[in-house]
């Protein structure tokens, strides 16, 4: 059984992930910051599929808690599946803000930073010894990247590097067999930055080919199809799941 390893998957996209990863057969390790009783609930959606996941805490702005994450994921893949590694790490984890370059502050865009791209990159290099050989790491970006949208500078930013840090690792994992790939997802139907209010929401469905905004399983199940076998010769791409946004 392969056992994937999905950041901040009480909701939205990574929530879906670990779903759509469950019912794949794979075993699921999923994070979740500040709402317990949300990941209790992902996992027993998982458990009453005949699934087998675990919740643990993490927050993955504070690089100094991945040393005891990485003890408690241990100790959860020895108890759960009598596993030492785990086969693919999926960077979710994320927040949107909506300010304007003139307006953003220094502190929030250090936030966005440490989400982002510092997080996803110490927590990878905290873990990496855990991943089997042949595994995966998955780090989630936007189609913002690619889009440029007033008001998301950082963020997009932000993602655009971590698109270029998934080259590298796939780059330096590559020695072990370690694939390493982005999604990035275009407007989805999450509460990610607050949601999408109705007309928002017109705007972007008819700026979008397929004419309508995604929803987290138009994701997640992406994201878990790219962790299965027959996607093993994808490594190193940056993949848009956005329905023709903007083309």
């Amino acid at each position: 059984m392969k056992i994937a390893v999905i950041t901040g998957a009480s909701r939205g996209i990574g929530a879906s992930t670990a779903r759509q990863c469950a019912l794949r057969g794979m075993g699921v390790v999923l994070t979740y910051n500040s709402n317990p009783d949300l990941a209790e609930e992902v996992v027993n959606s998982i458990s009453k599929g005949g699934g087998t996941a675990v919740a643990l805490e993490l927050d993955v702005s504070d690089t100094a808690s991945f040393q005891d994450f990485r003890s408690e994921l241990e100790a959860a893949l020895k108890q759960t599946w009598d596993r030492t590694s785990f086969d693919a790490l999926v960077n979710n984890a994320g927040y949107g803000l909506y300010n304007p370059i003139a307006t953003v502050t220094e502190e929030q865009f250090d936030g966005l930073f440490a989400v982002h791209l510092k997080g996803p990159f110490f927590l990878t290099q905290t873990l990496l010894s855990l991943i089997a050989d042949s595994g995966h790491v998955v780090n989630i970006s936007s189609a913002t990247t690619r889009v440029a949208t007033a008001g998301v500078a950082p963020y997009a930013s932000f993602k655009g590097a971590l698109e270029v840090l998934t080259r590298y690792m796939a780059k330096e994992f590559g020695e072990r067999g370690i694939r390493a790939n982005s999604i990035a997802p275009g407007a989805i139907r999450t509460d990610l930055g607050g949601g999408l209010n109705d007309e928002f929401e017109t705007l972007l469905a008819s700026q979008t080919a397929l004419g309508r905004v995604g929803e987290p399983d138009d994701v997640g199940c992406v994201i878990a199809g790219l962790l299965s076998d027959e996607s093993r010769w994808i490594n190193a791409q940056s993949i848009e799941v956005a329905g023709g946004y903007i083309i």
